[in-house]
């Protein structure tokens, strides 16, 4: 599989949007978005007119971008989802939203989905007391995702921890101290906190 190196603001300026790809820094002043708010590669801010197309394949990959997963993957994803007994969008984002990367990221357990990706590749992190190695792995009810005794005795790591804070939903509970979490339900769609426009999603991959 490639690796993405594209800069992480640069997503953010393409897409018009805060990603929240750099953790601490996309809720502080120092965001480029704040500052260049055009596309990268313009010199300000685009006039031309947008068409359907266009409009359903950027809401497409902002919602790759947030999650960090591949067009193969995103695609099976919402195949699946077209296929469940849900509404495809909400099925999607219950999805993208169960993964485990995710739900490091939204316990405060990792400052970006992207650290949580390289904390779970590098074996710090088990569910229900098991090693997991695999950022896609898909929790459940009832989950309890934490750092391993070893890793969360380093204090590196424990420095990544963060008090519970605005970004955690209702469907996760955090014991920070503890470094770890408890999936409490299956995700609530109000709680997440892209504003993903889901339908323009599932036009893209219909039409």
């Amino acid at each position: 599989m490639g690796r993405d190196t594209e800069a992480k603001c640069k997503k953010c300026r393409r897409e018009g949007t805060k990603l929240f790809l750099k953790g601490e820094k996309c809720y502080s002043d120092k965001c480029p978005l704040t500052r260049k708010s055009y596309p990268p590669g313009e010199a300000g801010e685009s006039r031309s007119r947008w068409s359907q197309y266009r409009i359903r394949l950027r809401e497409k990959q902002k919602a790759r971008r947030i999650y960090g997963i591949r067009e193969e993957q995103f695609r099976n994803y919402f195949e699946k989802s077209d296929s469940s007994k849900e509404v495809t969008g909400q099925a999607l984002l219950k999805t993208l939203e169960r993964r485990l990367d995710n739900v490091l990221y939204r316990s405060g357990l990792a400052e970006s989905r992207d650290q949580a990706r390289q904390l779970i590749n590098h074996g710090h992190i088990e569910v229900n007391g098991r090693s997991i190695d695999i950022p896609s792995y898909m929790t459940e009810e009832g989950d309890i995702v934490a750092y391993k005794d070893k890793s969360s005795s380093k204090e590196g790591l424990r420095n990544l921890v963060k008090d519970e804070g605005p970004r955690v939903p209702t469907w996760i509970d955090v014991e920070p101290n503890n470094m770890r979490a408890s999936v409490l339900s299956e995700p609530a769609i109000d709680d997440v906190e892209e504003s993903l426009q889901v339908n323009r999603i599932v036009e893209f991959y219909s039409r």
